[in-house]
């Protein structure tokens, strides 16, 4: 992490966009350049944040992800900036659209759903468990590939998620209402789950799949 003074930092939010604020200041900002700068601040004067800066979470998030094949922003710098007290991570973002944006604006909204369900699959099979996974932080690039962002709140283990895990995910992708409808309303439900089946190893798809249907009906 890279401390900088006032007025470097006010050199690179200059033209900046703000993209997001609360009532304590600038939280991401589309910089001059098309990069993106996302600052965190910390909440509490004691806290794990003091030790691990949620930037520094950030920027060895998107290194775990991209050992694991995971489309992600890709980090430039990592940034300390007292004068605002503030820390923050310059990066290229992850170009597309995210899942919440394209709910209501893709004609193949089945194939979404089963291409999301390959890659929570893939995610989980891969050791990565997303305390934050909504449709707002999965991002389906011009490939049609998908991908994350927003990644500070993330873990990477070696291993494949557990099942209790897995189903805890489930639980928070589903706490709202409306994307719980789009997903499972309607019979849609069987298309995600199939998409999350057919990415698991063989001997895990029957077993794991029992357990998430009562989830998911």
């Amino acid at each position: 992490m890279q401390s900088i003074d006032h007025s470097t930092y006010e050199a690179l939010r200059k033209g900046a966009h703000v993209l997001e604020a609360d009532g304590s200041g600038d939280k991401v900002l589309r910089l001059a350049d098309g990069r993106m700068l996302k600052l965190f601040r910390r909440k509490r004067l004691f806290s794990s944040a003091l030790f691990f800066p949620y930037a520094q979470r950030f920027a060895n998030n998107t290194r775990a992800l991209e050992q694991r094949g995971i489309l992600c922003p890709s980090v430039i710098a990592v940034y300390r900036i007292p004068s605002i007290q503030r820390d923050g991570v310059y990066y290229t973002p992850l170009a597309g659209e995210t899942v919440r944006q394209l709910q209501d604006t893709t004609q193949e909204t089945d194939t979404l759903r089963a291409r999301l369900g390959a890659f929570i699959a893939q995610l989980h099979e891969k050791g990565v468990y997303f305390r934050s996974l909504h449709f707002g932080n999965v991002v389906q690039t011009p490939e049609n590939h998908l991908g994350l962002i927003d990644i500070a709140d993330l873990r990477c283990q070696a291993r494949a998620l557990s099942d209790s895990k897995r189903l805890r995910n489930f639980a928070h992708l589903l706490r709202y209402k409306e994307d719980r409808q789009w997903l499972l309303g309607n019979d849609a439900g069987q298309t995600f789950l199939e998409g999350y089946r057919q990415a698991l190893p063989h001997n895990r798809q029957a077993p794991l799949i029992e357990r998430l249907r009562p989830l998911l009906d």
